[in-house]
């Protein structure tokens, strides 16, 4: 990802200096307020969860606190990160501006009150809230992508529309207006997401990779990724919506089968000595296991949670820091160098998705300690984040530019 424009500077015989910064630096670009305000939600709403799971604290909310946990990880947490990351990369994809200032503040708030609404307020404000900030949000980055003709990405602002769609069964059903179990709409957004992740990834990772690594090609023919792509979207889309069964079970071996195959194109084992970089091929990692995994939910052999969680905790949790740690040195003018305290986020993160999803796969009985230990790692790692990030995100850049 490029970083923004240098500020103009003044010609002629005039002082070079520079053109004064307007505004907040937290409202100056996208990713800060929504990273800082999603790592904050990884970090408290997890244990929380956790622990009324286990009967330590009650909750007192308007759906049921497995409904709430699963809404927003995905359309909270994961939702909020990848607006924040596309409000900045629309910036350097189009050199348009994107919302900075009181509208992003605006959309950053909308975000903020619909978080509070759902401990807080009746189902429908909440619902309400919750459901402008997606749409809201694809209709000015459309606009940008239309006006500077920039095709390509148009198809990753669709997804941000079925996203919104996904959401919006989610409260109908929720709220009994429509029959359909919200689960699956749960499942149909953790597929978008998932879909999103994979055609990101692919993109950046091997570039990523290839750019730190002299001499190193990588080279993966259109047809595959194209070919690797469909065989996601078609394995997803029969998990939500077909009965298990055989036919699903054949698409997610298919399709783990393509990211494995992807992944070891991709040269993992090149990036060991590089901890920004390894995080983001450990966690693309779980997409193949997560594939398998829910192959094997189809016959019973293990329960789609832990098929669900390889996604959620495994690829978006470990892709998230390591995209939210990558695109914040980059847009606050630091080197894409990570230090320990990043490097132990990385770690935890991680082994947040062992104990969520392998622990329990193989050792039932392990369950609730797994888990406690699990949500205890995520925070900690977001916690982490929060402690490094938020006096980066709150200032100007290094440099001095704007952004």
């Amino acid at each position: 990802m490029t970083h923004p424009l240098p500020p103009i500077l003044p010609t002629g015989n005039a002082a070079q200096q520079p053109v004064a910064l307007e505004g907040w630096p937290l409202l100056r670009l996208g990713f800060r307020p929504f990273y800082l305000g999603t790592a904050l939600l990884a970090c408290l709403s997890v244990p929380l969860w956790i622990a009324a799971f286990l009967g330590l604290v009650p909750l007192h909310l308007t759906v049921s606190p497995l409904l709430w946990h699963a809404h927003e990880m995905l359309f909270g947490f994961a939702a909020g990160v990848i607006i924040g990351f596309l409000l900045t990369a629309v910036k350097a994809w189009t050199g348009l501006a994107t919302p900075r200032g009181p509208l992003l503040g605006t959309l950053a708030l909308l975000w903020l009150a619909a978080r509070v609404a759902a401990v807080a307020a009746p189902y429908p404000v909440y619902a309400a809230l919750d459901l402008v900030l997606l749409p809201t949000v694809a209709v000015i980055l459309l606009r940008l992508l239309i006006k500077a003709g920039n095709k390509r990405n148009i198809p990753l602002i669709s997804i941000l529309v079925l996203l919104s769609l996904a959401n919006l069964c989610f409260h109908l059903a929720a709220m009994g207006a429509i029959g359909l179990q919200p689960v699956q709409a749960l499942y149909a957004g953790l597929g978008l997401i998932v879909m999103i992740e994979c055609v990101m990834a692919g993109r950046v990772v091997p570039m990523f990779t290839k750019n730190v690594t002299p001499g190193l090609v990588i080279n993966i023919p259109r047809k595959f990724e194209l070919v690797t792509l469909a065989s996601t979207g078609v394995a997803l889309a029969l998990w939500v919506f077909a009965p298990a069964g055989w036919v699903t079970l054949v698409a997610c071996v298919i399709a783990a089968g393509m990211h494995a195959v992807r992944l070891w194109k991709w040269h993992p084992r090149v990036t060991f000595k590089r901890p920004i970089l390894w995080i983001l091929h450990a966690s693309y990692a779980w997409v193949p296991v997560g594939f398998a995994l829910l192959a094997l939910a189809q016959v019973g052999v293990v329960t789609v949670s832990v098929a669900v969680h390889a996604f959620a905790v495994g690829t978006t949790g470990g892709l998230i820091i390591g995209m939210v740690t990558r695109t914040a040195r980059g847009h606050t003018g630091r080197q894409l160098q990570v230090g320990r305290a990043e490097v132990l986020a990385y770690a935890l993160v991680m082994g947040a998705a062992v104990l969520r999803v392998l622990v329990p796969a193989v050792v039932p009985q392990w369950y609730a300690p797994a888990l406690a230990l699990a949500a205890t790692a995520w925070a900690i790692a977001f916690a982490v984040y929060l402690f490094v990030y938020t006096p980066w995100l709150t200032q100007t850049r290094l440099d001095g530019k704007d952004g």
